[in-house]
């Protein structure tokens, strides 16, 4: 029985996350840009430490478990 906890949160985490896609922080004529499909080196990094804050918290901390199957 196979734990898919961690890759479900993650492949969530990477979606939400992506720059450009849903929102950028910080963006390059506002704070926040969403929808732009554009990103800067300076919006990959925040959106890095995020994603590992956020991804830390829910399988360190909270502990997410997901059983699929027998």
């Amino acid at each position: 029985m196979a734990d898919w906890g961690p890759v479900f949160v993650a492949v969530v985490l990477f979606i939400l996350l992506t720059p450009g896609l849903l929102f950028q922080l910080p963006g390059r004529s506002r704070f926040i840009e969403c929808g732009n499909f554009q990103t800067s080196g300076v919006s990959i990094l925040v959106h890095s430490i995020i994603y590992f804050a956020l991804i830390s918290i829910f399988l360190l901390a909270i502990g997410v478990h997901m059983y699929i199957g027998s």
